[in-house]
């Protein structure tokens, strides 16, 4: 399962991921840093990423999410740290192994 970390997420969630399981990239690592979230999806469906994780709570409202490219999971947390996101690691990959719905999952803390 192929996934992408959205630029406001500490790169070392990626290390918290099963490997040989999922292939976890960060938008740094793509070199996509500073692409606007409409672009964002049409170079996720071109990449053909499975997930795309945020913590942008706004996307759901700023973007036309009816035909998705892949899932979305969106984590609702108070500060955007790997302390407030290390603790969501298994809501999320509880999540990415029983959905293959493209919807928008909210993981809250």
């Amino acid at each position: 399962m192929k996934i992408l970390l959205d630029e406001n997420i500490d790169v070392r969630f990626k290390n918290l991921f099963p490997s040989g399981i999922y292939e976890v990239y960060t938008v740094r690592d793509m070199q996509w840093n500073g692409v606007k979230n409409g672009a964002l999806l049409k170079l996720l469906k071109e990449h053909q990423f499975d997930c795309w994780i945020i913590v942008d709570k706004n996307l759901p409202y700023q973007q036309n999410i009816s035909n998705l490219p892949c899932q979305i999971i969106l984590l609702d947390v108070f500060r955007n740290t790997l302390k407030h996101l290390s603790p969501l690691i298994s809501s999320v990959l509880t999540c990415l192994a029983n959905s293959n719905e493209k919807n928008v999952v909210v993981i809250s803390e």
